[in-house]
C-alpha cells in the first residue's frame, strides 16, 4: 500500500504545475502544496522526487557514525588554563 501521493497540478493563473503531497495517499486533502513554479507535469513530479530522495539520504548521512579513525580525536591542551 502506497504511503504517500504526489500529484502535479496546473495553476489555471499561471499556466505552470504545482505539486500536491497526499499521506496517507489515500488522503483527500493534501498535507502539502507547493508554489506553482513548473512548467510542466513531469517537471515537478521529478524535482519532487529528486527532493524526497536527497532528504532521505541526507537523513541516512546524519545516522551514520562519523568516519575515520577511532583514534583521530585529539583533546584540546588545557596546560596553559591552569596557571
Amino acid at each position: 500500500m502506497p504511503l504517500i501521493r504526489v500529484e502535479a497540478v496546473q495553476d489555471p493563473k499561471s499556466g505552470n504545475y504545482y505539486v500536491q503531497i497526499f499521506h496517507p495517499a489515500d488522503a483527500e486533502e493534501p498535507l502539502v502544496t507547493t508554489a506553482p513554479r513548473y512548467r510542466s507535469a513531469a517537471a515537478a513530479e521529478t524535482d519532487t522526487i529528486a527532493i524526497l530522495a536527497a532528504a532521505a539520504n541526507s537523513a541516512q548521512d546524519q545516522d551514520a557514525p562519523p568516519k575515520g579513525k577511532g583514534g583521530d580525536v585529539r583533546k584540546p591542551d588545557v596546560s596553559d588554563l591552569r596557571k
